[in-house]
């Protein structure tokens, strides 16, 4: 889905719909093998992105909190003068 949207820079249409029920079997058939495949999908989706999430949260580390008047000490490595 990620891919789709940064893709095409819009959201996939995930929903499918049928109009008349009874008539068109084979559509039903393609619409909820869909929907499972959907589902199954966000599943794996959800998963992956938790462990993505873990191995890049394992590096990080707590940002001090600053508050008005502490002292810092600043590089200017990276000021032009």
């Amino acid at each position: 889905m990620l891919f789709f949207k940064a893709s095409y820079r819009q959201d996939p249409r995930m929903e499918f719909k049928t109009k008349r029920k009874g008539k068109y079997k084979g559509v039903e058939k393609f619409v909820t093998k869909i929907k499972k495949i959907q589902k199954e999908t966000k599943m794996v989706l959800e998963k992956v992105q938790e462990k993505i999430k873990k191995y890049a949260n394992k590096k990080r580390t707590e940002v001090n909190k600053y508050k008005v008047g502490d002292l810092v000490i600043l590089s200017t490595k990276n000021l032009r003068y």
